[in-house]
């Protein structure tokens, strides 16, 4: 009975006087399971790629557990007719290919999202709410099918080449199976991410500051630049992280829209396990994603902290 009383009165004590880690702190096992989802489904399959990204390709495919790292040097060498490394820049052109799309798609989703957002957060409640309802009514649909729409609206003898035909442009014109369509139909793909974390941040600005920008004989330009982007630079950052990070690992849209010629790192780890059956090389291609993207986090994650501590 002592024990029981002790163990109650143990759990209702102020967490600044308990152990972090005591067996009776409620809020330990309180996120146990979502510690145990996380591990099972983040931690442990990151650990199973990167160790299958120190193993050996196996005859038919797949992997065999000896360590080599063969993966990470077929990146940067090839191996020669007599069997001596050679230096190639095929896989850096499919990273620096897929880096500067990522980041192309993000600065124009960031261009259109900010006066969207900033037209949604000014209308009255009735019309806010249908606007960002037709915001996401892209998710309501399959992305495959969203990236077959764009195929046929760029494709030959698609929407947008009649209408360029009307104005004397040659028939048969076609905009697909190059970087331009794959970034058009990621600018579309990912917008929605953009839009609403900036929504969020730009409906929460004070209206009384802008007013105040205006009072003292400031544009619409520096209104813009001195009032309204620093005080929704977290929902800007957000959104460009939501929009760059699976920008790097885009599939379907270099895939169908690029024909496959212009590949990015997502294709390349799709074909590495699927088709080439190498998947030493794809997990290795995995992981030298995964830490770009956990550096750029890390980087925008200090900065934001530094700016935070200087305010």
């Amino acid at each position: 009975m002592t024990d029981m009383a002790d163990g109650v009165q143990g759990s209702l004590q102020p967490a600044a006087t308990r152990e972090p880690w005591a067996w009776n702190n409620l809020a330990v096992w309180g996120l146990l399971p979502g510690w145990l989802l996380m591990g099972f489904a983040l931690l442990l399959p990151m650990v199973i790629i990167a160790a299958v990204s120190v193993s050996t390709r196996g005859a038919y495919g797949g992997f065999a557990w000896d360590l080599d790292l063969s993966g990470y040097r077929q990146i940067l060498f090839n191996e020669g007719w007599d069997g001596a490394p050679e230096f190639t820049t095929q896989y850096l052109q499919i990273i620096l290919r897929t880096v500067l799309l990522a980041g192309v798609t993000t600065l124009l989703c960031l261009l259109i999202a900010v006066p969207v957002a900033y037209h949604i957060a000014c209308q009255p409640p009735r019309t806010k709410a249908i606007l960002v309802y037709l915001i996401t009514l892209p998710f309501w649909v399959s992305m495959i099918l969203r990236v077959y729409a764009w195929m046929i609206i760029l494709g030959r003898d698609g929407p947008l080449p009649r209408f360029l035909e009307f104005f004397g442009a040659p028939a048969g014109l076609s905009f697909m199976y190059n970087d331009g369509a794959t970034l058009a139909a990621m600018v579309y793909t990912y917008m929605p991410l953009m839009v609403l974390p900036v929504f969020a941040s730009i409906e929460k600005l004070d209206g009384t500051l802008i007013e105040a920008a205006h009072d003292l004989y400031g544009n619409r330009w520096v209104t813009l630049r001195r009032v309204i982007l620093p005080l929704t630079a977290p929902g800007l950052v957000s959104g460009a992280i939501l929009v760059f990070v699976p920008s790097l690992g885009a599939v379907l849209e270099p895939t169908l829209m690029g024909g496959g010629k212009q590949m990015m790192m997502g294709s390349l780890i799709q074909m590495q396990f699927t088709s080439a059956r190498n998947w030493p090389f794809g997990a290795a291609i995995a992981m030298t994603l995964m830490v770009f993207v956990m550096i750029v986090l890390i980087v925008i994650a200090r900065r934001s902290a530094t700016r935070e501590a200087l305010a």
